[in-house]
């Protein structure tokens, strides 16, 4: 039971790992792009979070396990993800999204074979903040937002027998919740083409606890795309009658912004 426990786990936690996002992007931090106070800004932003997690997890109201994945282990099992983010800007005002899907995979034979052969197990994970803020600074070198917002948690994990007495059974359990979020984001640029960024945001809501922090440097390249890199941690607490979630993923964090 521990190693279909340790399996369960994982697959449930490793999809907002990698593309979770949960939340916010590198896009969400500020660009130093000289915005024309008349008119719309737009960017748009594809990212790559490399996240290992650790914490407590349980599915199905089985007993907790303690989970402790770097990336590498998550990796080869997901199918499919998809993780955009955009920002849209008129002169101190700005709107923030983020969604992200991932599906992910895997399977194990059973401890000694006795009531099944093997467990397959599916988790399907999305993620969506939508947020506004406002420049209390805004100045040529920097800027400084608050921001505040609302962020959808949804997961479902289904696992599925095969051989055995138990051949043929299969089980859902999933979960949906909102927090509320707020916080800060910030840039400063140190030359032309070269910045710094970073957030912080903290929130509860369906979760006793949800925060993320990210740090980055940023370039550049001309008026159109800039690329960030960084390192960003996140936690989330959740429970309810049969699912626990209380994890930290943390790891580099990579995103190339377009800007039109």
């Amino acid at each position: 039971m521990r190693t279909t426990m340790l399996l369960l786990s994982a697959a449930i936690l490793a999809a907002p790992a990698v593309v979770k996002a949960a939340d916010i992007a590198p896009v969400l931090a500020p660009q130093p792009l000289p915005d024309d106070p008349d008119k719309w800004t737009f960017s748009i932003s594809p990212y790559f979070w490399a996240a290992g997690i650790t914490g407590d997890t349980g599915v199905f109201g089985l007993p907790e396990v303690h989970v402790d994945e770097s990336f590498g282990d998550i990796l080869s099992d997901i199918d499919f993800g998809f993780m955009a983010a955009g920002d849209a800007r008129y002169d101190r005002f700005s709107i923030v999204t983020d969604i992200i899907y991932a599906r992910i995979t895997t399977d194990s034979a059973t401890p000694r074979g006795i009531f099944a052969d093997e467990v397959d197990l599916k988790t399907e994970t999305f993620t969506a903040m939508i947020g506004a803020g406002y420049s209390v600074i805004d100045e040529p070198q920097g800027r400084l937002d608050v921001i505040g917002g609302v962020k959808i948690w949804y997961t479902e994990t289904t696992i599925s027998f095969s051989g055995g007495p138990l051949g043929g059974v299969s089980g859902t359990d999933d979960a949906t919740w909102v927090d509320a979020m707020a916080g800060v984001r910030g840039m400063y640029s140190i030359t032309p083409s070269i910045y710094f960024t970073g957030w912080g945001l903290i929130g509860a809501g369906g979760a006793d606890l949800d925060w993320d922090v990210m740090a980055a440097i940023g370039y550049k390249w001309n008026d159109t795309i800039s690329a960030v890199a960084g390192y960003r941690a996140l936690g989330v607490n959740y429970s309810d009658d049969t699912l626990t979630n209380d994890i930290v993923e943390h790891g580099p964090i990579l995103g190339v912004v377009f800007h039109f």
